[in-house]
């Protein structure tokens, strides 16, 4: 060790320049730093659901699904390992002002890009269209569309405009019931409490591949849903490196990978109408 009185004012001058030049080198490195509020280190800090199995969900602390898969190829991209991913939990009702906090700084959780919630954050993406569908059990045959729901009981999750859009455009004499998630909403269909489930087909893939084959996915999407990356408001540049990398995720084929593991058994497929996505959200102010 160098005497500690004489060498006091040098060491403390060469740490400030220590110190300076690594937060210009963070300012100046492209999505490599983390959010800028975290303080936490080289981290990136993401948003998903826990509780959307093939979707978004926590299991024995750790994290499955088509949004977790994405959003780790995404970080990949940006320059973070796998131990430098920060997940959170995103419930809809939060997911702005998570954003707008800074808590995250993205977010990946079946999170529909609109324009009213565009007023609020900016998004990246799309990397999926999914669709609004219907869930019911394996051996139904009398159901094949929102239209054949009159007279039957319908779950969807409490604060969702899902099944008010059926009982509105398709069957009005329809029962509603809600639930606070849809695995319970699953639970509820599983012992014929319900006679169907409805939200975006992704989701209710992830449910029908949780179910071992009990359930299934009826397969006539009536909704367009552009699941976005949310991210915090006029954020071009961040944009532009995240649709990138969803570019390449299609691209190499883990895209379709991603899907397949995560819906398998189900039958599910993209509506190729419109996926794969072409990801050019957010790349503009709006």
């Amino acid at each position: 060790m160098h005497n500690q009185t004489r060498g006091r004012g040098p060491a403390r001058l060469l740490r400030r320049l220590v110190a300076l030049v690594a937060v210009v080198a963070c300012a100046l490195s492209m999505g490599a730093c983390g959010s800028s509020s975290s303080g936490d280190g080289h981290v990136i800090k993401i948003g998903i659901k826990f509780d959307q199995p093939g979707v978004g969900y926590k299991k024995s602390g750790t994290y499955e699904g088509f949004d977790v898969d994405v959003a780790r190829y995404i970080a990949h991209k940006l320059g973070y390992r796998d131990d430098e991913i920060v997940w959170k939990e995103a419930p809809s009702k939060q997911r702005e002002a998570m954003l707008q906090n800074g808590d995250v700084d993205m977010i990946l959780a079946s999170y529909s890009i609109t324009d009213e919630r565009k007023k609020a954050v900016s998004f990246a993406g799309p990397y999926l269209v999914a669709g609004q569908d219907l869930l019911v059990r394996s051996d139904n045959t009398d159901i094949t569309g929102p239209q054949d729901l009159n007279g039957k009981r319908l779950c969807s999750v409490t604060g969702s405009t899902s099944a008010n859009t059926v009982k509105k455009k398709f069957a009005n004499e329809v029962q509603l019931m809600e639930q606070p998630s849809y695995a319970e909403c699953a639970t509820a269909l599983f012992s014929g409490i319900v006679d169907a489930v409805t939200t975006d087909d992704i989701i209710l893939a992830g449910l029908a591949a949780n179910a071992r084959g009990k359930l299934k996915l009826v397969g006539a999407p009536f909704t367009q849903e552009r699941y976005g990356v949310g991210i915090k408001k006029g954020d071009t540049e961040f944009a532009k490196q995240i649709n990138q990398a969803i570019k390449d995720m299609i691209d190499d084929g883990s895209w379709q990978r991603a899907i397949e593991e995560n819906t398998a058994g189900t039958g599910y497929s993209p509506n190729t109408q419109y996926n794969p996505p072409d990801p050019t959200e957010g790349e503009e102010d709006d």
